[in-house]
């Protein structure tokens, strides 16, 4: 498992921003979708969360990794921020878009991606949206997300190479989109 510091993760976007780098290239995918609700699923320092509620969007940001979240409760102390498994996430509501950006289903256990999906996927709303970005040439393939997402009652509706909209041509990292 990793251990993470998340005052040393988010430093490192912080440095990034102040370069002049845009970091909220998940959080405009998103919005582009025009939600109301938002579950950040693995939400780590809050990055995305945070923009998004910028945006006037309710957000809720769910992570396993308390030093992680507790730079998110720092950076935004309004927004709330739940401490949880994904694999085991109930949280007794659903959302127009869960979103797993950064990588999410690689740093869960080997073997519980299927899990992980189900665990996200009961807290899309009908007709909403499942959106995940990570590389997929790391073990975890797209047709593999494809599989545990229609195990969960999901179905691709369009997938892409980046945060960009470029499209996908069996690249290396994948930004899929299901839904219910």
């Amino acid at each position: 498992m990793t251990v993470w510091d998340g005052d040393d993760y988010q430093r490192k976007f912080d440095e990034l921003a102040a370069a002049g780098t845009d970091v909220h290239g998940e959080a405009t995918f998103v919005r582009a979708y025009s939600p109301s609700t938002v579950l950040d699923a693995g939400c780590g320092t809050g990055r995305v969360a945070i923009e998004l509620a910028r945006h006037g969007i309710d957000v809720v940001g769910a992570d396993v990794d308390e030093s992680m979240l507790s730079a998110a409760r720092d950076r935004a102390p309004e927004i709330e921020w739940v401490q949880a498994d994904l694999t085991e996430l109930q949280l007794g509501r659903v959302f127009d878009v869960v979103v797993m950006a950064g990588n999410v289903p690689l740093f869960t256990a080997p073997g519980s991606e299927a899990e992980l999906v189900a665990g996200v996927a009961r807290h899309v709303a009908p007709g909403g949206l499942l959106i995940a970005g990570f590389s997929v040439d790391r073990g975890y393939t797209a047709a593999d997300y494809d599989e545990h997402a229609s195990a969960a009652g999901l179905r691709l509706v369009e997938r892409y190479a980046t945060w960009d909209r470029e499209p996908f041509a069996d690249g290396d990292y994948a930004v899929s989109v299901h839904t219910i």
